[in-house]
């Protein structure tokens, strides 16, 4: 039975071939094989929105790597992260895919499944939260797009420079998921598994909430060895593509 395969924070970038050629393995050897592929967030390092689709011939080469992929049969999902928060329809009709709202459902195996980037439960860095909010705000999108795609670069680099410094000072504690948010997105959502990514911890944690036992499942990075997870014959693998043939 072909599987369903679920990744996240590829974030892909010219500056970073060896990441690229990785992805361009796993789509031969695994997704090519898959009746789907979730990108739950980060598949890029950044995107200042779809019009670099203009200009930028690596954007340009993913999108028609992802669309041979979808052409040859393989549905492919894409979720917003943090990243690539400005991911349009432009990008998924040049992609061949399909935009997911953060969170979604997916019905797999007879179960709901949950599927999220993750950041929202990261709710112990309220500096974070607070600029989520802002750059999720349509109106700040709308005013951030009507800028030269050059000066959107420039801020974005800016923001990345001053992401990077201010995690210096933080824990990793406070960037992973807070366990009370983790329990309320179970409860809102009736779900009994969930699937994220953002944190780049890797694991497979089971709870109980309410007397029902739920899992989470996160999602590795693809700075070090690149992996998902993958469904397939009714049974769930966390997988690394890196070391596999």
């Amino acid at each position: 039975m072909p599987a369903s395969l679920f990744i996240s924070d590829l974030h892909l970038s010219a500056s970073r071939p060896d990441i690229t050629q990785r992805f361009a393995d796993f789509l031969r050897q695994h997704a090519s094989q898959a009746h789907a592929l979730y990108i739950l967030g980060d598949l890029f390092e950044f995107w200042p929105g779809d019009d670099i689709l203009d200009s930028d011939p690596f954007s340009q080469h993913i999108c028609t790597t992802l669309k041979q992929l979808a052409q040859a049969g393989t549905r492919i999902f894409v979720m917003h992260g943090n990243r690539d928060l400005l991911l349009g329809e432009r990008f998924c009709t040049a992609a061949a895919a399909t935009l997911l709202d953060d969170p979604c459902r997916v019905e797999l195996g007879g179960k709901s499944i949950c599927l999220s980037h993750g950041d929202v439960l990261c709710t112990d860095d309220v500096e974070y939260q607070a600029f989520r909010r802002q750059v999720h705000s349509p109106a700040f999108q709308a005013m951030f797009l009507q800028k030269p795609l050059a000066e959107r670069i420039a801020m974005i680099e800016g923001m990345r420079r001053r992401s990077e410094q201010a995690q210096q000072g933080k824990s990793p504690e406070i960037m992973d998921v807070n366990a009370a948010a983790v329990e309320a997105f179970f409860r809102q959502h009736g779900c009994t598994l969930l699937i994220h990514g953002h944190t780049h911890r890797p694991a497979q944690h089971e709870l109980t909430i309410d007397g029902a036992v739920v899992q989470r499942w996160v999602l590795p990075d693809w700075y070090t060895t690149g992996g998902g997870l993958a469904f397939a014959a009714g049974r769930w693998q966390l997988l690394n593509y890196r070391t596999e043939p």
